[in-house]
């Protein structure tokens, strides 16, 4: 039976950094001489005096991936899913032949199409029109496919206005608009798209899942990394997990981001000091996580008040707090902030080493179920400590506006409150039958 050569296949694929490698200055011809004269020198007097060879220095660095091998056919949608650091960016950017391996190999058979970040592949003095026709050339194209497609491509990034305006006087909005539309239109045989669309409003994030969706229906392929599970579960026929450079999950989308979760949810079982999966300056730090219900207890339930619970250390004098909520797909359910000021706020930070801030829901909105938080401290506009599912927490049945919420029937994870109401119209056929059976039955 003839089964069909996969359109990319990865091989033992690594990249290695050198941790605080600086790019070197340029030099001229005669100082690279003296610089390798000079270095030769010293090396042979180190031979001498030691009676042996120089010590090799010892560079420290730093994997982003080791030994990733997978294959990819035709009309296959692979979500890339992983922690910050994971390296989903660096084998995007490998793929998309950007960076290249230190080691390994990748076969790709079909141009690719790539949006690893805002403005990929635009030339910032070229004009929007040329922009296109210069990525369309790098993919491949013939001049008379671009321009048969070039209406769409320039309808769908919504910036006619603007088309001969020179790229780097566009806002990152409209730079990432046209690049998708580039990308996606251009016909290319794999379509790689990282977190970019992220930086995009809502409508303009679903503009462009539903354009994966019909490329996905044209079976061509399409790589998507992205955070947002609800997306990679209903768009990615495929998942694969990346963990710490290497491949830790490649099967469907279900079971990489159901693994993805537990392992979040190992590590948030951990002291929150221990924690290394954190980003920011570190002058602020969360120290402890909990939830509260009325009773005190860790699980919350529908319709009782609640409270969140953060113990933080650190140069505490202006710090400001935020958390958003994520349901069990990964998908932001509510954020909160005290940035966002309300009389019955009571935010006074004084100048301490340590302190506890908490935040208080009257009466829980959410649907039964598993939820975890991520939370961010900020002095000022500067990030200080972020921490990715820092604590999971349960709510239980209970009673919202009056209504018995009793399981989650996967239609959400909010609670609204809301009145029912029903008016009745008479039908004047209907009361003139009845007005005639009963005139009848008299």
């Amino acid at each position: 039976m003839f089964m069909a050569k996969p359109i990319l296949c990865v091989e033992q694929l690594g990249k290695r950094y050198r941790i605080g490698e600086r790019q070197a200055r340029y030099s001229t011809f005669r100082e690279s001489l003296n610089s390798a004269g000079a270095a030769s020198i010293r090396a042979v007097r180190g031979f001498l005096s030691r009676g042996g060879p120089p010590p090799r220095k010892d560079d420290s660095t730093f994997w982003a991936l080791r030994n990733v091998s997978f294959e990819v056919k035709r009309g296959d949608v692979l979500g890339i899913i992983g922690r910050n650091g994971a390296g989903k960016s660096t084998l995007l950017k490998i793929l998309s032949r950007i960076t290249k391996p230190t080691e390994g190999l990748v076969r790709c058979r079909g141009r690719v199409g790539s949006l690893l970040e805002v403005g990929t592949g635009f030339h910032p003095e070229l004009t929007g029109r040329e922009n296109i026709y210069l990525n369309g050339s790098i993919l491949g194209m013939a001049k008379s496919d671009i321009e048969r497609r070039f209406d769409e491509i320039v309808a769908f990034a919504e910036v006619e206005k603007f088309l001969d305006t020179p790229v780097k006087r566009y806002s990152s909005g409209m730079q990432l608009r046209l690049g998708f539309s580039v990308a996606a239109h251009l016909e290319p045989e794999i379509l790689v798209i990282d977190e970019v669309l992220a930086v995009g409003d809502a409508s303009f994030q679903r503009k462009c899942l539903g354009k994966m969706s019909e490329v996905a229906r044209q079976h061509r392929t399409i790589l998507f990394v992205s955070h947002n599970h609800s997306a990679v579960k209903s768009l990615c026929t495929r998942g694969i997990l990346l963990d710490g450079g290497t491949v830790a999950v490649d099967s469907t989308a279900d079971e990489a981001i159901a693994v993805y979760l537990r392992s979040l949810e190992s590590k948030a079982a951990s002291d929150l000091r221990n924690r290394t999966d954190r980003r920011g300056e570190g002058n602020v730090r969360f120290i402890s996580m909990a939830t509260l219900n009325e009773a005190e207890g860790p699980t919350l339930y529908v319709g009782q008040s609640a409270e969140f619970r953060f113990g933080i250390e650190g140069d505490l004098y202006g710090c400001s707090l935020t958390f958003t909520i994520y349901d069990n797909l990964g998908a932001a359910v509510v954020n909160f902030s005290n940035a966002v000021q309300a009389p019955q706020d009571e935010w006074l930070v004084q100048d301490h080493a340590r302190g506890e801030a908490g935040c208080k829901v009257e009466s829980l909105p959410l649907m039964p179920g598993r939820y975890f938080i991520s939370a961010a401290l900020y002095q000022g506009d500067l990030l200080q400590d972020h921490l990715t599912a820092a604590l999971f927490f349960d709510v239980s049945a209970g009673f919202f506006d009056n209504r018995n919420y009793a399981t989650n029937h996967g239609y959400g994870s909010v609670c609204m409150p809301h009145r029912w109401n029903f008016d009745s119209v008479a039908d004047p056929e209907r009361v003139e039958s009845s007005r005639q059976l009963g005139s009848f039955l008299e």
